[in-house]
């Protein structure tokens, strides 16, 4: 079984649409979303019609539990308010029935899904470094953890007492150790690339390969400029930060 696994994607429809196209020509079985189908960009009905469309598994992200009323926008930044308030007022009835009845975590075959942490979902903390990640593999019993909302793809490997963190590479897991992976971001890279990330999970090899593919950049930055959001929105996209 083939597992592609995305988060993150913002409204962002041509990066979704070329990751997809991406999946298919790999022969992923099945498909995973971590959450954050919105906020952020212009699409974002278009979004998460194909996420419900094409995804065996569906998970609420922290912009998705906001645009339905679920998350206060108090700490969000001038930004990210300003973008949810107005996916606010474009959702669609039924998209906004779907995006409420997503779960916080799940799991797939030998691997534990969350948007954010698998200690707190609720909480949308933060993973960054491997002090923080040590104490997350308590919270799951599997030996992988797939997790998105720092936009940042990277990997934190555990054995015995011993926590580090690994930039994007495939890899294989080890009988003796235990993984939590940050997939990165199909629609706003944050990590210097600005192109749309997702990882493939193959069960029963145990073998983890990130993916990068490039998207139509200009329309998607178009796009947000049309829709009256913030500049910085789309300026971000061109430089993945």
């Amino acid at each position: 079984m083939r597992f592609a696994i995305i988060s993150d994607i913002h409204a962002n429809l041509e990066a979704l649409q070329a990751v997809l196209k991406k999946i298919e020509s790999l022969g992923a079985d099945k498909l995973v979303c971590l959450g954050d189908t919105v906020g952020y960009g212009a699409n974002p009905n278009e979004c998460t019609e194909l996420v419900r469309e094409k995804a065996q598994v569906v998970l609420c992200g922290n912009h998705d539990h906001a645009a339905v009323g679920g998350t206060s926008i108090e700490f969000f930044n001038s930004y990210a308010r300003a973008a949810i308030l107005w996916t606010m007022g474009v959702l669609k009835p039924d998209c906004k029935e779907f995006l409420k009845g997503l779960p916080l975590t799940g799991s797939i075959d030998g691997a534990f899904l969350v948007h954010a942490t698998p200690s707190e979902p609720a909480q949308w903390n933060y993973v960054f470094e491997p002090h923080e990640a040590a104490g997350e593999f308590d919270a799951f019993q599997e030996q992988v953890c797939f997790i998105g909302h720092s936009h940042f793809a990277l990997f934190f490997t555990k054995e015995g007492a011993t926590c580090k963190v690994t930039l994007p590479g495939d890899f294989s897991l080890a009988k003796d150790a235990r993984y939590l992976v940050n997939v990165g971001s199909v629609g706003q890279p944050r990590d210097g690339f600005n192109t749309a990330c997702f990882v493939t999970y193959d069960m029963p090899e145990g073998v983890v390969q990130f993916h990068r593919v490039e998207y139509d950049l200009s329309l998607a930055y178009q796009k947000i400029i049309k829709a009256r959001l913030p500049r910085f929105l789309a300026e971000r996209l061109l430089i993945g930060e």
